[in-house]
């Protein structure tokens, strides 16, 4: 048993045991040879070696009282060897542990101590404590920001501090811990709306409105501002008060979500059904909230939105976060004449930067709802965290597949039933295979059994089918399910696997695993004539799917993330705009949510929830925004878009192309999937050259000739009807505080010669220069076809500019 513990021990930590001498004084973990540790006595003793056992056992008075004992005498021991080894006063026991494993954490004073512990008989090992950072949203350390960003911007609690985020939504939990701050409010008990007096942006003047679910001292450090817009929802008929609150309370929760993501509270525990995942930050945790609740849980009107956006720039805000959009492309002759694009045109010549999901369309063409060249617009990317669940058969084989569920209980197995087995005979096979009714389930033949259900046509919102499942196992009191696939359903991919489940589950979501365990069950379960089966003895245990792992897996373009490219009009055709402009992660973000969800009824009661889509992705680009804004609190919109485009990251961590997710499959991803790339924000705060653009047009695009929209100053070229030539102009400014000399590289699309001048130019600080792009059509690809300029600086700065060109005909115009 010793030598188990100390091999488990060994797995777990990882370091070297004798590392480097001490310097000063530190905190050391030291595990004990002697006395086995509470949970090993107790199934030694108990001759209990199933976890359940140990559990029932330990609740008997009896037991509870040795343990006690135990428990104390082991203190004891540690307190004597300290005694007895060590000088009074050289050391401070922090802990004693002995549940789990046996031995304490001390504060040594001196390398001497250390020596003397390491020299002492019964010491099995001893193990300087390091420091333990878990972010479940991940996206901050996944995307550098916790080593590369928050230290220059003052520390976490600093980063974004003096930006005000505003947030275009559902609205707002004030009471969740991501908010949850020292209050900043000026309170009038007498009114219905309340100002925010000391905010920390001095130039935001918003207020909060009072109303259900948001209190007058619902306005704190973090929340500056709280509004909410209803009148077109009511006088449709959609809005219902006793259900959407008449205030900016949350009903839904995605607005908690998005707001956290941008601005959550530093290190916030994620606790789920009683599971901690680990701690969550926003982004910019030290930037403030201000909530414009203007979409419920049916959606919204844009009338409500509008008025939102008015408001947000009429209070203040530095940025707005938009993680809506039209469900279609507007009529009318251009998409960017559309009222809404217009108000957020305003928006950024008011000195607001407006950044906005792309849509969730993917990973079809042109499916872009967000297309204005004077808005960030944001694809979605899955990250390098997985959380994969195991099924164990009794015959010794294991599957994985997804879950987050937690485990059987106990170490033992666990009859595995298929779902018709354990009903009633008169139930339609479809109703019994996929488990979304209680009703046909014997309750005497399926309890403590692993159901196996059937992922089916009829699981048309995945994640609420599969929770459904796990609250029919709840109300039948089956120990479980497995989710195996329908082979009418081929490679059918499966979704929402991210749900979090309060019983053990698992879904085998290919067919191979799926048909191996049909092979099992079948070859082990016994049956009469009839086909009644006369005993279950196929058995299984499901592992815990709520630890996850860490692949280093480069960021790829999520498959529902929508792609370029932009389009004009209705009609689709498209533009000389890049859409989308930047990716970020937006696939299984952990982040907050409010309990009262009407959404999702089967995340009601949680303060958090993993969700995926742009929506996600789009706060982490406002967050970044926000680090941006407060190290440069006087660029525009355009130079701060400007900086996460020019230094985004176009390959993966080991140096290799990005690939976008595509129907079932991985293709090399284009501008079209990620826009400028994969937002690198340590880079982003030290662009070295910015694209300004100084005017932003309000009409269609091109409206006549040799007016284009690819003459706009933007950190991108697209031409999507290049004939004969084109000559195109930027401007860049130089942000950086010394002269530098730039050379240009090109990579030519294909069809494309591509000629800019100058190559090679010294540019001072605060200082612009001019580049003229000449693009020739060489051969008519009759598709887009991608390329880059690349500005090399010798003070290490790296500008690029992603080319997507269509050539139409080599004819000169």
């Amino acid at each position: 048993m010793a030598s188990i513990y100390t091999a488990i021990l060994l797995i777990f930590l990882g370091i070297n045991i004798w590392g480097s001498l001490l310097v000063g004084a530190k905190v050391y973990m030291v595990i004990m040879e002697d006395n086995e540790p509470v949970v090993s006595l107790i199934s030694k003793n108990s001759s209990l070696d199933r976890f359940e056992n140990f559990f029932v056992a330990l609740l008997t008075s009896k037991c509870i009282e040795d343990v006690r004992l135990y428990k104390e005498s082991m203190i004891s021991g540690h307190d004597l060897f300290l005694e007895s080894h060590l000088p009074e006063g050289s050391y401070r026991k922090l802990y004693s542990y002995s549940h789990l494993q046996n031995g304490f954490a001390i504060h040594v004073s001196s390398h001497e101590v250390l020596e003397a512990l390491r020299n002492a008989k019964g010491v099995r090992k001893i193990e300087e404590d390091v420091k333990m950072e878990k972010l479940t949203t991940r996206t901050p350390d996944f995307l550098g920001i916790p080593s590369e960003v928050w230290p220059t911007l003052g520390g976490a609690q600093n980063a974004g501090k003096g930006v005000v985020i505003g947030i275009i939504d559902t609205g707002i939990n004030p009471n969740h811990p991501s908010f949850v701050g020292q209050s900043s409010t000026g309170d009038d008990p007498n009114g219905s709306v309340h100002s925010n007096s000391s905010s920390a942006s001095k130039k935001f003047k918003g207020q909060c409105e009072i109303g259900e679910g948001f209190p007058q001292l619902a306005c704190t450090g973090k929340i500056v501002g709280a509004r909410y817009f209803s009148r077109a929802a009511t006088v449709a008929g959609d809005f219902n008060a006793s259900r959407d609150f008449a205030s900016p309370f949350d009903a839904d929760g995605h607005g908690s979500h998005t707001a956290s993501t941008a601005a959550g509270n530093f290190r916030t525990p994620v606790i789920v059904d009683g599971f901690n995942y680990g701690s969550a930050s926003g982004m910019a945790p030290g930037a403030q909230i201000a909530v414009y609740k203007a979409l419920y849980t049916f959606g919204g009107y844009m009338s409500d939105v509008m008025a939102a956006v008015d408001q947000a720039v009429e209070d203040g805000v530095d940025i707005l976060s938009l993680s809506i959009g039209p469900s279609t492309v507007p009529p009318g002759s251009a998409a960017f004449l559309n009222v809404l694009e217009m108000e957020l045109l305003f928006a950024t010549r008011a000195g607001v930067l407006v950044v906005q999901a792309v849509g969730n369309g993917g990973p079809s063409t042109s499916s872009i709802l967000s297309f204005s060249p004077w808005i960030t617009s944001v694809a979605a990317s899955i990250i390098d965290r997985k959380y994969n669940n195991t099924i164990e058969l009794g015959n010794g084989r294991s599957f994985s597949g997804t879950g987050l569920s937690p485990p059987t209980l106990g170490m033992q197995n666990y009859p595995i039933a298929a779902a018709a087995d354990v009903s009633t005979r008169n139930a339609s096979f479809i109703t019994i295979e996929n488990c979304q009714h209680s009703e046909p389930f014997i309750p005497t033949l399926a309890r403590g059994k692993l159901i196996i259900c059937t992922y089916t046509f009829d699981f048309e919102f995945e994640s609420a089918s599969i929770a459904t499942v796990a609250d029919t196992m709840q109300k039948i009191g089956a120990a479980g399910f497995i989710i195996t696939m329908d082979p009418d359903l081929g490679s059918e991919q499966v979704r929402g696997t991210t749900t979090t489940l309060r019983v053990p589950g698992i879904v085998l979501s290919n067919m191979q695993a799926s048909t191996a365990l049909w092979e099992y069950y079948n070859s082990q379960t016994i049956r009469n004539r009839l086909g009644h089966v006369m005993a279950f003895t196929a058995t299984a245990r499901i592992l815990d799917g709520r630890v996850a792992s860490y692949t280093a897996q480069a960021p790829t373009v999520a498959s529902y993330s929508s792609r370029g490219p932009d389009v004009n009009n209705a009609l689709l055709q498209t533009a000389d705009v890049l859409k989308p402009n930047i990716m970020a992660p937006g696939s299984s973000i952990w982040a907050a949510w409010s309990p009262n969800s009407e959404g999702d009824h089967h995340i009601r009661g949680q303060f958090f929830a993993l969700v995926s889509g742009t929506s996600m992705a789009t706060p982490h680009i406002a967050g970044v925004a926000a680090l941006i804004k407060q190290k440069h609190p006087t660029w525009s919109p355009s130079a701060i878009t400007s900086a996460m485009m020019t230094s985004a990251n176009r390959t993966d961590h080991f140096g290799a192309p990005i690939f976008a997710q595509q129907m079932n499959q991985l293709a090399p991803a284009t501008p079209f999937d990620y826009g400028a790339g994969a937002i690198n924000p340590s880079k982003a705060i030290d662009p070295g050259l910015v694209f300004n653009t100084k005017r932003a047009v309000g009409v269609g695009c091109p409206t006549k000739k040799r007016r284009w929209c690819s003459d706009l100053n933007t950190p991108s070229v697209t031409v999507s009807n290049l004939v004969g030539t084109r000559r195109v102009i930027r401007k860049v400014t130089n942000v950086d505080n010394g002269t530098e000399l730039y050379e240009v590289h090109v990579t030519e699309p294909m069809g494309v010669t591509v000629t800019v001048t100058p190559q090679v130019f010294i540019i001072r600080p605060n200082k612009s220069r001019v580049l003229t792009i000449m693009l020739e059509a060489k051969e008519a690809t009759n598709s887009y076809t991608f390329g880059e300029l690349v500005l090399t600086g010798d003070r290490k700065h790296e500008v690029r500019i992603p080319l997507s060109i269509y050539v139409t005909s080599t004819i000169k115009s």
